[in-house]
């Protein structure tokens, strides 16, 4: 059986698109491997480029805030990756053939972690685990079954997926308001999903 270190192996030497060549680090994930909860951004910045672990800049350490003013836990509680592993040339968008390259490593980190909240941050992100074209604003303040098939298995109906504002976009909005509000108010919903998931 492949655990996911193995999977991290096989990433950190990864070829499958034009971003390795600009890479200093790849980002692959960080965290508890057996989390109930698991955040999934967008692709690394030059912070997590240049550490190789995600969030780990400004929004990651509004991220850690809202985790522990929130939830009341760590990111050691938690596990998060990103959609793509590794930076993309000016923290660009990262193209569609990027995110397709980076994707199995996505969903086998979830399948390996058996995550029963997902909480994606971003556009990026929520439209990969949705399946979806619709924007954050239209699909955050709701909760989704996710229900990718993964490897041959089908995951079921007790992982839900929370989409919520990247910490970035909060902090472009001034680190309050109604983005900030959103923020908060998704964690709060992701906690009250993680309860339903324990009975």
């Amino acid at each position: 059986m492949v655990d996911l270190a193995a999977v991290e192996r096989e990433a950190s030497v990864c070829t499958r698109c034009p971003l390795a060549a600009g890479r200093t680090n790849v980002v692959f994930g960080v965290g508890d491997t057996s989390a109930d909860l698991m955040f999934v951004g967008e692709g690394p910045g030059r912070d997590e480029d240049l550490e190789g672990e995600p969030f780990v800049g400004r929004s990651g350490h509004l991220l850690d805030r809202v985790l522990q003013e929130e939830l009341g836990i760590g990111r050691d509680r938690v596990y998060i990756s990103n959609t793509v592993k590794c930076r993309p040339p000016g923290n660009r968008d990262p193209h569609p053939s990027e995110v397709a390259a980076c994707r199995p490593y996505l969903e086998r980190q979830i399948e390996l972690i058996e995550p029963r909240v997902i909480v994606t941050l971003g556009n990026f992100a929520t439209r990969l685990l949705l399946d979806s074209t619709r924007g954050i604003k239209q699909l955050r303040g709701r909760a989704y079954p996710y229900e990718r098939a993964v490897s041959g298995k089908v995951s079921g109906p007790n992982v839900m997926v929370v989409p919520t504002f990247h910490p970035s976009f909060v902090l472009r909005s001034g680190g309050a308001g109604e983005a900030m509000a959103g923020l908060r108010a998704d964690l709060v919903r992701a906690k009250r999903y993680l309860g339903v998931a324990a009975r």
